[in-house]
């Protein structure tokens, strides 16, 4: 993982973005946010489990259909299979040392 700070990289909305291998975030005060580096270290798991390219074609047609589902971007991008597991296991710091394969296929 390469760590890059850039406000200009990242929607407003957003602190952090990962596009294998780099995880992009917005300030570098994030640099020491544990929690925040943990939900992109498990985006980075989830991208090399699906050799990446077909990782970003999941996610952005996952997001396209809860788009249309919700009628909500923001509930949309929460409900993303890939976010759901993400943002449910940020604050557990071993949990890619017990993550099991394709593990994202609890959260549909």
């Amino acid at each position: 993982m390469f760590l890059i700070v850039s406000k200009y990289l990242i929607p407003k909305k957003y602190r952090g973005l990962t596009l294998f291998p780099f995880v992009i975030i917005r300030n570098g005060f994030d640099k020491t946010n544990k929690v925040l580096l943990n939900h992109e270290k498990i985006h980075i798991r989830q991208q090399l489990e699906l050799l990446i390219l077909p990782f970003y074609i999941l996610y952005f047609t996952d997001f396209l259909i809860k788009t249309i589902r919700y009628k909500d971007r923001n509930k949309a991008y929460r409900n993303i299979i890939f976010e759901r597991e993400a943002y449910a296991n940020e604050k557990d710091l071993d949990y890619l040392k017990k993550r099991s394969f394709w593990k994202f296929l609890k959260y549909r």
